[in-house]
């Protein structure tokens, strides 16, 4: 994952074919392609974009048409990074033709692009177009022609399951996520990738409510992460903080402390304290130490997150209000009996016990 250097090597390498290649070879086009993927990942969608329509143009002019089809999608995903949507559809468009002419039209090449356009118009609110196109990568996926790997299928089961989730159907997304993690469940090599849909289907199984198989869903997936080498990773933090609170909503208070507390350091060392994702576990410590009765432990984070805001993020981010109201809060308790009990758990994450889950408005507004 370090980007730049690796955009120095291909640079190198492009020089490399200036100097002793043919014009617009064969080769160029592949590390044109390969620095196009390094420029994506560095956000610089434009000199991805050159670096596409180079190589289309080389692969062009030796007929490799397949691969003008594949360089294709890649020119459509970057238009759609650029919300150029009808230049992403022109793109994707040569590219479905191209492959349904060549390889057949229930080849998972077809499959791919339709997800393309599933997701394109899904961005652009056009839901009954983007359904059709996930319905019609579905029937691909559900008869495979020969050749067809189970990794390809699983990838584009895991696109799909995206799109549900993100129109409102997480039964949905669910279902295709198990039908992805069951396909690589016995293949070598694959565990990082079913610890990342098991970590998905936890988020969803969270957020319809089903703590118990969410948490069970994290677990399996910090399990995978920690003997596959990632425990150490970003991601793993984030999947820590995530099981952490899954713990919390089945008042496990003290696994989700510890849980809270290893994401915290994995977050710290990886991203740094100004992090996004590691001051949502920042917040989410407090409030599972305030639960515990360890106010003083709760109060010293919460005064670090609004030092840091006020030194380094700015206090415009309107979780700053409610930090220090919260610490506040905690200091007059703090003030008048320092040796008050905890507090249950249920009063901390709901206060009225009585209201709807969509009513209520945890007390300390934990961050998934």
């Amino acid at each position: 994952m370090n980007f730049d250097k690796a955009e120095d090597l291909c640079k190198k390498t492009l020089e490399i074919h200036r100097a002793h290649s043919e014009p617009a070879s064969i080769e160029e086009a592949a590390d044109r392609r390969l620095m196009a993927l390094v420029c994506e990942a560095k956000g610089d969608y434009e000199s991805a974009l050159e670096h596409l329509v180079l190589a289309s143009m080389a692969m062009i002019a030796s007929e490799q048409d397949n691969e003008v089809a594949a360089i294709d999608v890649s020119i459509g995903n970057i238009y759609m990074s650029l919300c150029r949507f009808d230049e992403a559809v022109f793109s994707y468009q040569k590219a479905l033709t191209v492959f349904k002419s060549s390889k057949g039209d229930n080849h998972p090449s077809v499959a791919s692009v339709f997800v393309r356009l599933a997701d394109l118009y899904h961005r652009t609110g056009k839901l009954r177009e983007s359904k059709s196109y996930c319905e019609n990568a579905l029937r691909i996926y559900a008869k495979p022609v020969p050749g067809t790997t189970t990794e390809e299928i699983a990838g584009g089961l895991t696109e799909i399951s995206a799109i549900f989730e993100s129109v409102d159907e997480p039964e949905e997304a669910l279902k295709l996520l198990l039908k992805a993690m069951k396909l690589l469940e016995d293949k070598p090599g694959q565990q990082s990738t079913i610890a990342g849909i098991e970590a998905r289907m936890g988020v969803m199984f969270y957020m319809v409510g089903r703590y118990e198989e969410a948490r069970n869903s994290f677990e399996s997936a910090v399990t995978k992460l920690r003997t596959s080498g990632e425990r150490k990773s970003a991601f793993f933090g984030v999947v820590l903080n995530q099981m952490g609170l899954a713990c919390v909503q089945l008042f496990k208070i003290d696994e989700a402390c510890e849980l809270f507390e290893e994401a915290r350091a994995i977050l710290e060392q990886e991203c740094g304290p100004c992090h996004q994702d590691t001051i949502g576990v920042y917040s989410n410590l407090a409030a599972t130490y305030d639960a515990m009765g360890r106010v003083g432990d709760a109060i010293e984070i919460l005064e670090f997150v609004l030092k840091l805001r006020e030194e380094k993020l700015g206090i415009a981010n309107p979780d700053f209000e409610d930090e220090k109201s919260r610490l506040a809060e905690l200091l007059k308790e703090a003030g008048k009996a320092r040796n008050k009990k905890a507090k249950s758990l249920e009063n901390l994450i709901d206060p009225n016990s009585r209201r709807t889950k969509k009513e209520s408005t945890k007390k300390w507004g934990f961050r998934i």
